[in-house]
């Protein structure tokens, strides 16, 4: 398999670590999407939608968007399992993705960044701060969900990781880059996190550890 990625890109990090979860190996073929490297027409015919990740399988077959990714390795490769056999587990798994997958990160993506600011002329102070509002926004509605519902334990659901946890640990990840930010109202959130980052899966999935990270991020 080969999967085209970005190192800060959260959808990106939710595909590599499924592949790690699921112990299955793909090539990493790095698009700078800040300098567009993404609009080439080579890989318009791969994703009209010009984002990443993309997962190519080895007979060639073509996979977009993460959640649908994630999903269909799901169904794929169902060992480990990354949604829980409860009907109304799997339902609230899938909820917290789409909090933050849906509902959140679609906000903050570099064509909204650019179109704000070249098309809207809004300043960079004020999408900053437009970003962060809406990341804020994801975090605060999933730890309520965390603490109202009975399945969190180390992960969102349990103890082992789902696709919830595949959502939230990038978004986490993401905020940590925004300076002074206030996690204390997160403690539920915070601590499965912590748990998911322990796990070598995640670690090596970080954006920190990508090929194409800047070598003063690596640090």
């Amino acid at each position: 398999m080969k999967l085209y990625t970005y190192w800060r890109s959260i959808a990106a990090f939710r595909v590599r670590a499924a592949l790690n979860l699921k112990g299955l190996h793909a090539q990493l073929l790095p698009l700078d999407i800040i300098k567009r490297e993404q609009h080439s027409d080579e890989y318009r015919g791969l994703n009209p939608q010009l984002t990443v990740p993309t997962l190519i399988e080895d007979d060639g077959h073509r996979l977009v968007q993460s959640l649908a990714i994630l999903e269909y390795l799901e169904e794929r490769y169902p060992d480990p399992p990354l949604l829980p056999r409860d009907i109304r587990a799997r339902a609230y798994v899938r909820g917290i993705a789409l909090i933050l997958a849906g509902d959140s990160h679609p906000f903050v993506t570099p064509r909204v960044h650019r179109y704000l600011e070249g098309e809207l002329h809004v300043d960079a102070p004020a999408v900053a701060k437009w970003m962060l509002h809406w990341m804020t926004a994801g975090l605060q509605t999933v730890e309520s969900e965390l603490t109202r519902a009975r399945y969190a334990a180390q992960c969102c659901c349990g103890d082992t990781p789902t696709i919830a946890d595949l959502c939230l640990v990038p978004h986490v990840i993401a905020l940590e880059q925004a300076p002074g930010f206030d996690f204390s109202p997160y403690p539920t959130a915070l601590a499965i996190v912590e748990r998911c980052m322990s796990l070598d899966e995640f670690r090596s999935a970080a954006p920190q550890q990508q090929p194409d990270a800047p070598l003063q991020s690596k640090g």
